[in-house]
């Protein structure tokens, strides 16, 4: 049975639509959060919480002291995996296995391409998870740009737009394993054991290795929320353990 949508859903929805029917074009300034919420008849909060939502799908800016303003996109309306504050289970299993598959085909092509560059770049990534983890900060952008880094090892710069634009809604999965009540749940520590085993396997060149590394990443962390993926995508590539045999 479908969730009801929340009344920021709602409001962020239909400015969605008008912004794809053209009647908001790049260049217009939303109305105010008082005059959106009287038209929608909902708080100032909620219309806060759809502009935000708004933002992070890239259809308007914020600017300090102006408001917030419509800007160009594609033709067509960016993606978004999940609606509402946080995803189901059943959705947080289909972004699991989504991230497995371009996750995984990334690795491998970043093990065949890296260069000390790169390398050194997802290093520095890693230490700031590292760093994170021992101060009990928020690691989730470091987490991010790890994967970046590692989509931008393969040296085509479609795999590294494309990670970075699905990065920012795989972002909100990988919150789960830095944030909040979750995190004794989440064990960080595990998930940083399986980005080191990620990067040594590229930085070694072990493609298949690789492969399997971040397979086993999202396994770990999909069944620390009790999330079983059933995947048959590393059907000829070595678990992570194997991987850290393999010199």
């Amino acid at each position: 049975m479908a969730r009801p949508l929340r009344l920021s859903e709602e409001v962020s929805g239909e400015l969605q639509r008008r912004i794809a029917r053209g009647e908001l074009k790049p260049g217009d300034r939303l109305p105010t959060e008082k005059a959106l919420g009287d038209a929608f008849g909902v708080s100032r909060a909620v219309v806060r919480e759809a502009i935000a939502r708004l933002k992070a799908d890239g259809l308007i800016e914020t600017r300090q002291g102006s408001g917030a303003f419509i800007v160009e996109v594609p033709k067509t309306i960016n993606l978004r995996f999940w609606q509402g504050a946080g995803p189901e289970l059943d959705e947080l299993r289909d972004i699991f296995e989504l991230r497995a598959m371009v996750e995984g085909a990334v690795a491998e092509l970043a093990a065949q391409r890296r260069d000390e560059n790169d390398l050194k770049t997802m290093a520095e990534h890693l230490q700031a998870m590292d760093d994170a983890m021992t101060s009990g900060r928020d690691g989730t952008e470091a987490d991010d740009n790890f994967h970046i880094a590692m989509a931008n090892a393969t040296h085509n710069a479609y795999v590294g737009r494309l990670v970075e634009f699905l990065g920012r809604h795989f972002s909100d999965s990988r919150k789960l394993s830095w944030h909040g009540t979750r995190r004794e749940l989440a064990h960080p520590q595990e998930a940083q054991r399986e980005h080191r085993a990620l990067f040594e396997a590229i930085a070694r060149g072990d493609v298949e290795g690789a492969r399997g590394c971040a397979l086993e990443h999202l396994r770990g962390t999909a069944g620390r929320f009790g999330i079983k993926l059933a995947l048959d995508l590393d059907r000829n590539a070595p678990t992570a353990g194997k991987a850290r045999g393999k010199r």
